[in-house]
């Protein structure tokens, strides 16, 4: 395989987190008596221009289904991350009534919903039906596409040019990153601005956070591949922003490298010095990202398994493709934890891909007063552990 970005030849590995199935990919039932789709889960750094990618195995129509599980209004403080991103990208960019605003992945609406509140002309595109149905509900118009070049050249007819393009959590899931790329330049009015955010690869490497790796993530993104990936294809990164969520993530800001107005920030050229200064830009800063990985393996597996021998009783909060990365990764089964909890109805009575650990509704914990709650979605886990407080009563214990 080569590069998405450059095409160069792939030939160093990043992570090899052996097979697994797509990690949204839930079951019913009926389908615990039939085999699952496993693939290969590798992770390659390209020596060029430094963007870590997955090798290709599956396609986005297998990891994206029309009943697709993950709605982001589940979480309380990614409404208010997107909350507050709103109000102030309005005032920035003195948006209004004569605005257009395009966010790619909308999922459920929950952030282009302050757009319709302030009556900013809005459209999302969003390719899973199950997550478009309920930003229809609310209001939201929705093309029901994946995003790219020839869809861009669509929403310009049938639409107009955009003054702000919204792409959070998107980045990583693109398949073909220039043609994504060149599409926001085709729908980006002369003096527009697109923001984009991710997690930022420099924390997934420091913190070991290897199970934000999965199969519906092609590339993982450091500011010094994106700033390459952007200009080849005639934007420029013009500023960057740093948040705590999602374990750390970056938010650019780029604009149309023949037209735009703004001038490179300090913190663009902050980071980029930061991620050079780390060692991005050599091959020997990625090797050692395996070994940790394993070590982690290996102590979650000996919490379960002593847990289990002294007659504790282990469940899992938050069905979430994190925690599915970590469990098939280890090699976990219901034996080990025994439910996972999760808000979302969507996924409640179904199974985890891989482990086939059941997911149930919140009332199994008080039910059953389990010894342990692992929490999967660490991202959020200030927001879990007020929620499920009362745990403590019974003398249970947060794991993450």
């Amino acid at each position: 395989m080569n590069c998405r970005h450059c095409n160069a030849s792939l030939t160093n590995t990043f992570l090899d987190l052996g097979f697994a199935p797509p990690s949204n990919a839930y079951l019913e039932a009926r389908d615990l008596q039939s085999p699952e789709k496993y693939f290969p889960l590798k992770v390659m750094v390209c020596d060029k221009c430094w963007l870590v990618q997955t090798l290709d195995y599956a396609n986005a129509e297998d990891l994206f289904q029309r009943d697709y599980a993950y709605f982001s209004s589940t979480s309380s403080s990614f409404l208010n991350h997107a909350s507050k991103y709103c109000e102030n990208i309005i005032k920035a960019l003195e948006l209004t009534k004569n605005s257009f605003v395009i966010e790619v992945a909308s999922n459920d609406g929950y952030l282009l919903k302050n757009f319709v509140k302030e009556e900013i002309p809005c459209l999302g595109v969003e390719p899973t039906h199950s997550t478009a149905d309920e930003a229809e509900k609310i209001g939201i118009p929705v093309l029901r596409e994946f995003f790219g070049e020839e869809i861009g050249n669509q929403i310009v007819v049938n639409h107009q040019k955009a003054d702000l393009i919204i792409g959070n959590n998107v980045f990583a899931h693109v398949p073909d990153i220039n043609d994504f790329v060149k599409a926001l330049k085709i729908i980006l009015s002369k003096d527009g601005v697109v923001t984009i955010e991710f997690p930022h690869l420099l924390n997934l490497i420091k913190n070991t956070l290897f199970d934000t790796i999965y199969h519906e993530h092609f590339s993982y993104l450091s500011l010094t591949a994106v700033d390459k990936i952007f200009r080849a294809n005639g934007l420029t990164v013009f500023d960057v922003e740093e948040f705590p969520i999602h374990g750390g993530s970056l938010r650019y800001y780029a604009q149309k490298s023949s037209t735009g107005l703004y001038s490179i920030s300090q913190n663009v050229k902050r980071v980029l010095n930061r991620e050079r200064e780390s060692g991005m830009e050599t091959l020997s800063y990625y090797e050692l990202f395996q070994k940790q990985a394993e070590m982690i393996k290996e102590e979650f597996l000996a919490f379960l398994l002593e847990q289990k021998n002294s007659g504790k009783s282990v469940v899992g909060y938050g069905a979430a493709a994190k925690g599915n990365t970590m469990l098939n990764f280890c090699e976990v089964k219901g034996g080990l934890v025994n439910f996972i909890v999760d808000r979302n109805m969507a996924k409640q009575g179904k199974y985890a891909p891989g482990s086939q650990i059941p997911i149930v509704d919140e009332g199994f914990l008080r039910e059953k007063k389990p010894d342990f709650v692992v929490i999967f979605p660490w991202n959020i886990v200030e927001e879990i552990k007020t929620q499920l407080n009362y745990v403590r009563e019974w003398g249970c214990k947060f794991v993450i």
